[in-house]
């Protein structure tokens, strides 16, 4: 695995992990929430192999800086200001859940940050039915900031307009991932492909909600073809 480095983005210090030749093109990788950097090390290898592969721990999680301040607006700050401190333009951006509703918010805020767009199992910006409790923090030390999912359940629940608003905004080509029987709806997914401009929808039947993982290579065909230039 690539040596863990730190950035500051802001208040918060970020850290990262990167693979891939310094001149290839960037592509930056946001995981879900509970998860870190490592989430991907199932996919990075490949991925790697074309561009210059950034997987980012976003704030409460990992080795990142843990607040206790959370939100999708800010973990999109965040990844706009960890492009900013490391000069990358014109990025892939691969988010997954919590990371694709950051990657989506951030194409739709930056569109000259972003070249191309893959968002897997995306959450949708409906009011979830029925709402979402916060369940009671599990003994013992945990990967990341329970706060940060007090903070993902409070917008699940109320989800801000520009969650709504953004799809229409993203003018980079997108990828959006599916995979079939999942706690997302699948159809909300397609409703989301629908309204971003220039946009397809990839489901990968029977992975569920892990679909890199899950199905790695299924989920690596369907990225590398779509980020090939």
């Amino acid at each position: 695995m690539s040596d863990v480095q730190k950035v500051q983005v802001g208040e918060v210090q970020l850290a990262y992990r990167v693979w891939g030749e310094e001149d290839a093109p960037p592509a930056v990788l946001l995981h879900c929430l509970g998860e870190d950097g490592e989430d991907w090390r199932g996919v990075v290898g490949r991925l790697a192999g074309t561009h210059r592969v950034y997987a980012l721990d976003q704030r409460g999680h990992g080795l990142s800086d843990w607040p206790g301040e959370y939100g999708f607006a800010r973990w999109r700050d965040d990844a706009i200001g960890f492009l900013q401190a490391l000069g990358l333009e014109r990025v892939a951006l691969i988010g997954h859940s919590l990371g694709a509703v950051a990657a989506l918010l951030l194409a739709a805020d930056r569109p000259e940050l972003v070249d191309r767009l893959v968002l897997e199992e995306v959450p949708p910006p409906v009011p979830a039915d029925p709402p979402q409790e916060v369940p009671e923090q599990p003994d013992g030390p945990q990967p990341f900031d329970w706060h940060a999912k007090a903070a993902v359940v409070a917008e699940r629940n109320a989800p801000d307009p520009a969650w709504w608003d953004a799809p229409a905004k993203v003018t980079a080509p997108t990828l959006v991932i599916g995979g079939g029987s999942s706690h997302i709806p699948q159809d909300h997914l397609a409703g989301l492909a629908e309204r971003i401009p220039d946009a397809r929808l990839v489901t990968v039947e029977g992975a569920g909600h892990l679909v890199h993982e899950e199905r790695p290579g299924e989920f690596l065909a369907a990225v590398t073809s779509f980020l090939a230039p």
